[in-house]
C-alpha cells in the first residue's frame, strides 16, 4: 500500500464514485467544502486517447482519472495552470493527434513507478490536488451491454466496449464487466470503508456510474460501510445511452444492478421532482429521501453548476438529512 498525500485537517471524509464529466462535477463541488476527498474512477474506457494508450501500453485508461485530477487542482495560479496543461490535447497529422497531455504524463509515471496508485498520488502532489484519485479496479476492464437496437428493437443485442455502449443507437437494458470479478483497488475499498459520506453520480449512467457498482469487492464495501450514501441524478437524458429514461427509471436501473445497496439521499434538481411524488416513492424504496435543489448552470441545462451543487451537498453533509 502506498502512503496517500497529506489530507487537510478535519473535514468530512467524502468518497465520490463515477467517471468523466459527471465525477468531475461532483469533485469540483465537493472541493469547495470542508472535505477530505477521494475520487474513485471507472477504468473501462476504450475510446480516444485513453483507448489508444490502453491498447499500446497495457495500462489502465487514464482519461477519466486525468479529468478527476484536473477537477481537484488547487485554486491558485499553479493549480489552474496545471489543470490547463493536463487537459490540453495535441492537434496534428501525426500519432500525437488528440492525445491529452495528462494522459501521456500519467502513463509515463506509471511506466516509471510500475504502481498505478503511487503514480496518481505523485501527479496529485504535482498539481496540488485537493484530494486523492484512485481507480476502481486494479486492471483495465471492458463493458458489455444488452441493448435493444433501434434497427432491431425486438431482439437483445450484445454491445461491447464503453465507447460503443455510450454511443449506441438504441436502449441499453443492462451492463456487466469483463472480467466479471476484477480485483478492486485496495485503497479504494479502504476509502469507502472509512468514509463519512459516499457520493454516487452524476454521469453516464450505464458506462460511468453502474461500473463502480459491479466490482464485487467495491460493491461489498459500499453495502457494508457505515458511511451515509448519496446519489446525484443527472439533469437530463443522455442521447443513446439513457434516452427515454425518466429519473425514476435511473433509480430502477441502479436497483437492478446493485439490489442490496441502500441510499440515504437522492439529490435531484427541482426540475426533476414531480408533484405526484413518484420520484420520492422510488427513492424511499432504496431507503432514501429526495433532496431537491437548483443545481444546474441554467434552467434546462444538462450540466451541474459547482457552486450550486456545493450548496446542496453542504445542506446534508454536515447537518444530516433531516
Amino acid at each position: 500500500m502506498t502512503t496517500p498525500p497529506t489530507a487537510p485537517p478535519g473535514g468530512v471524509r467524502v468518497v465520490a464514485l463515477g467517471g468523466g464529466h459527471g465525477l468531475a462535477a461532483s469533485l469540483s463541488a465537493l472541493r469547495l467544502l470542508d472535505t477530505q476527498l477521494t475520487g474513485i474512477v471507472t477504468v473501462a474506457d476504450n475510446g480516444g486517447s485513453s483507448g489508444r494508450l490502453r491498447e499500446e501500453l497495457g495500462v489502465l485508461p487514464p482519461g477519466d482519472l486525468r479529468m478527476a485530477l484536473a477537477a481537484l487542482c488547487a485554486d491558485d495560479q499553479w493549480g489552474r495552470q496545471w489543470a490547463t496543461v493536463l487537459q490540453h490535447r495535441f492537434s496534428s497529422d501525426g500519432p500525437l493527434d488528440q492525445h491529452a497531455v495528462g494522459n501521456l504524463l500519467i502513463a509515463a509515471i506509471w511506466g516509471i513507478l510500475d504502481d498505478h496508485v503511487a503514480g496518481l498520488d505523485l501527479v496529485g502532489d504535482l498539481l496540488g490536488a485537493r484530494g486523492r484519485v484512485l481507480p476502481m479496479a486494479a486492471v483495465p476492464l471492458h463493458i458489455e451491454a444488452d441493448v435493444h437496437l433501434r434497427a432491431d428493437p425486438d431482439r437483445l443485442t450484445v454491445v461491447r466496449g464503453q465507447a460503443q455502449v455510450a454511443s449506441v443507437d438504441g436502449q441499453v437494458v443492462s451492463v456487466r464487466l469483463d472480467p466479471e470479478d476484477p480485483p478492486a483497488c485496495p485503497e479504494a475499498v479502504e476509502a469507502v470503508e472509512a468514509a463519512d459520506w459516499v457520493v454516487v453520480g452524476p454521469g453516464s449512467w450505464f458506462t460511468s456510474v453502474m461500473p463502480n457498482l459491479l466490482v464485487p469487492q467495491l460493491r461489498d464495501a459500499l453495502e457494508r460501510t457505515s458511511a451515509r450514501r448519496a446519489l446525484v441524478l443527472n439533469l437530463s437524458e443522455q442521447e443513446g445511452e439513457t434516452e427515454g429514461l425518466s429519473p425514476t427509471d435511473h433509480l430502477e436501473v441502479l436497483a437492478a444492478h446493485a439490489p442490496d445497496l441502500r441510499l440515504d439521499v437522492v439529490l435531484a434538481d427541482h426540475s426533476l421532482v414531480d408533484d405526484a411524488g413518484v420520484l420520492e416513492r422510488a427513492a424511499q424504496s432504496l431507503g432514501a429521501r429526495v433532496v431537491a435543489a437548483d443545481v444546474a448552470v441554467a434552467r434546462g441545462a444538462d450540466q451541474h453548476d459547482p457552486a450550486r451543487l456545493a450548496r446542496a451537498f453542504e445542506g446534508f453533509l454536515r447537518a444530516g438529512i433531516q
